[in-house]
């Protein structure tokens, strides 16, 4: 009777056990971060790019060169020599378009481009804009990666997460976070005055190798390229250029294989009405600056656009196309959006008077 009693309750509390075990909850998955989250969604379409091109080597002066030296290696040897180059890159439709910089693949001739499943694809540049240090290649395959989703980065605010992907030292899908220091960074600010953009200011690592790759938002959507670092001081902050632009310029690349860009032959300064005060206290002053807001003409292209429309060097700026020109920035804005050779209605300030002048843009010389 006991040896019932004591099975009855051995095998209940199996039972017990057993219901209690299939009752309860499986473990629950691990929740990764927005970051993960985003990563995932483009990391698939981010790619590492691989150049080669022919350079001349530099030539040396014999009187530079140790006697010892030259007699145990013998005279420099000249002529071309294999310059190999890597960045990164962000594959943004179906058929294989990869968005990556200018300077990434400028006169090369050949690229290699090695997909998220370190599979080598052979690829071809489409084109390229020096101006917006945009390029596009295509890659040649038949298993392409997927594209990476595209954002707005016109919608984009300060203190937005940003997060950069990309191969710094070759070291492929590498992912760093920051968030958008600044928006509308004119990259002439920083040095280069070959260049126009508004750049994007990121504290997300971005390194050498990074050029070309995707700044990707918290929702992992891309919202620029890529593009510089600054070094030295101020070391630690990065750049991108703004995925809005990219996609124009990748369009005209796409279907023209190049990127007009209107110009009308003007080197400006940016003029307030304090920095006009400060100039016009200064008793060795050539000329007195109007105290107003504009972009003052320091120097006219000859037989430029401007030159040919009777802008001269001292005029200010005040408006373009019915348009306040607050700086040399607005006043750029509006002529890379004006069609060539239509007349573009500038009012310039000149001796007190204002004066109404009509300019035509002409194509930028010199990028071809």
């Amino acid at each position: 009777m006991l040896f019932k009693i004591v099975l009855r309750w051995v095998l209940g509390l199996v039972l017990m056990l057993d219901t209690f075990l299939l009752s309860a909850s499986p473990v629950e998955a691990v929740e990764h971060s927005f970051v993960a989250k985003s990563v995932r969604r483009v990391a698939p379409a981010v790619v590492r790019i691989d150049t080669e091109r022919t350079v001349e080597r530099q030539a040396f002066d014999p009187t530079l060169i140790d006697p010892l030296l030259r007699d145990l290696l013998g005279d420099p040897q000249l002529g071309p020599e294999r310059e190999r180059g890597q960045g990164s890159g962000v594959v943004i439709d179906s058929k294989g378009l990869v968005l990556t910089n200018a300077h990434v693949v400028d006169r090369v001739e050949s690229v290699s481009v090695t997909v998220a499943d370190r599979e080598q694809l052979d690829g071809r540049v489409v084109g390229f804009d020096s101006v917006t240090d945009i390029a596009l290649v295509q890659l040649e395959g038949r298993d392409l990666p997927p594209k990476a989703p595209l954002g707005d980065s016109e919608v984009m605010e300060v203190g937005d997460w940003a997060i950069a992907l990309g191969t710094p030292f070759g070291l492929e899908r590498t992912v760093t976070l920051g968030i958008v220091s600044s928006l509308h960074r004119n990259i002439n600010s920083l040095g280069f005055s070959d260049k126009r953009l508004d750049l994007i200011q990121t504290d997300a690592a971005i390194n050498p190798g990074n050029s070309g790759g995707p700044l990707v938002n918290g929702e992992g959507e891309v919202i620029g390229i890529n593009t510089l670092v600054r070094s030295g001081p101020g070391a630690g902050l990065g750049f991108a250029i703004p995925i809005n632009l990219a996609r124009r310029v990748a369009d005209q690349l796409q279907d023209q294989g190049e990127v007009v860009h209107p110009y009308i032959g003007l080197q400006l300064v940016g003029l307030t009405p304090r920095i006009a005060r400060d100039h016009n206290k200064d008793p060795n002053a050539l000329v007195q600056l109007p105290e107003r807001t504009g972009a003052l003409v320091q120097s006219v292209l000859p037989q430029g656009p401007s030159e040919d429309a009777g802008v001269r060097r001292g005029d200010l700026v005040i408006e373009v196309d019915e348009k306040p020109v607050a700086d040399p920035q607005a006043l750029l804005e509006v002529v890379d959006a004006a069609p060539l050779s239509e007349p573009l209605p500038l009012t310039v300030l000149r001796n007190g008077r204002e004066l109404n002048l009509s300019v035509k843009p002409a194509p930028l010389p010199g990028l071809s």
